[in-house]
């Protein structure tokens, strides 16, 4: 059975920052899109990221500039590194690992790693 799992979240302060693992074992991660997704208390989850299996990547707006999504195909695990970190990035950030021909967010599910970035 697949399995994703995150790590890396922490407590940091404003401009400081995190980099997170996303792990997808048990399938076939070199032919996975890989994505991150976020939810803040009381907000709805919403997409933050995402990596293609040929390495194409794509941002939310509120991060643009700022994240960088990657993958090890050889770990089978996807990275966030994510600078100059906002109040407003905090939340729980979960990953998602959409096999080949099923998009995002179909797939599998981590439980998630929560980021608090205080002002």
């Amino acid at each position: 059975q697949p399995q994703v799992s995150e790590s890396g979240g922490g407590l940091v302060q404003a401009g400081q920052s995190l980099r997170l693992s996303c792990t997808y074992s048990g399938g076939t991660f070199v032919l996975a899109a890989m994505n991150w997704y976020r939810q803040a208390p009381g907000k709805q989850r919403e997409f933050v990221a995402s990596i293609s299996r040929k390495d194409v990547t794509d941002y939310s707006n509120s991060v643009k500039g700022r994240f960088t999504i990657s993958r090890d195909n050889a770990k089978e695990t996807a990275y966030l590194q994510m600078d100059n970190l906002k109040p407003e990035d905090t939340g729980l950030y979960q990953c998602n690992a959409a096999p080949f021909a099923t998009p995002s967010p179909g797939g599998y599910w981590g439980q998630g790693t929560q980021v608090t970035v205080s002002s």
